[in-house]
């Protein structure tokens, strides 16, 4: 009898814990880094989330972005700290670095919305390609990654 055990860990999306903000994670073989934050998306959650990105960006700057929505419980972010926060991302991406793509999914209408806003206010920015997406696999689609990966439903090895 074939052993399939083989067969089911390489079909499976394989990612790592990445240091930053919790249930970060990175599929190196998808050059993607995946974050689903939790909890209230407020001003400061926003701040965390640039400030990581910033700093990431310095020392590695993966080609594809996720951010799943799914599992916030608010979202009490002020429409103005949306439009800052996108200028700051337009003003501080870095110098020769390659652009990016970075998928917004959410069901839940308020935090689609903030992804549009997003996706709107980046348009300008050559660098940074936002979209806001409410289907998982037309965002793995425009991201060029299989759909089970954005599912985010596997168990990642600690940071190395």
């Amino acid at each position: 009898m074939p052993d399939d055990s083989i067969h089911v860990s390489k079909s499976f999306p394989v990612s790592r814990i990445l240091p930053g903000p919790a249930h970060l994670r990175t599929y190196p073989a998808h050059d993607l880094v995946a974050w689903q934050p939790q909890g209230v998306l407020d001003d400061s959650l926003l701040d965390e989330i640039g400030e990581w990105l910033c700093d990431i960006e310095k020392a590695w700057s993966p080609s594809r972005r996720f951010v799943d929505f799914s599992r916030l419980t608010e979202v009490a972010v002020r429409t103005s700290h949306v439009f800052e926060f996108a200028r700051k991302r337009a003003e501080q991406f870095p110098e020769g670095v390659t652009p990016v793509k970075s998928a917004l999914f959410s069901e839940d209408w308020i935090g689609f919305g903030i992804a549009c806003m997003y996706e709107g206010l980046m348009k300008e920015t050559a660098m940074i390609d936002a979209r806001a997406f409410r289907d998982r696999e037309k965002a793995a689609v425009w991201l060029g990654v299989p759909a089970e990966v954005l599912k985010l439903e596997d168990a990642p090895a600690p940071p190395h």
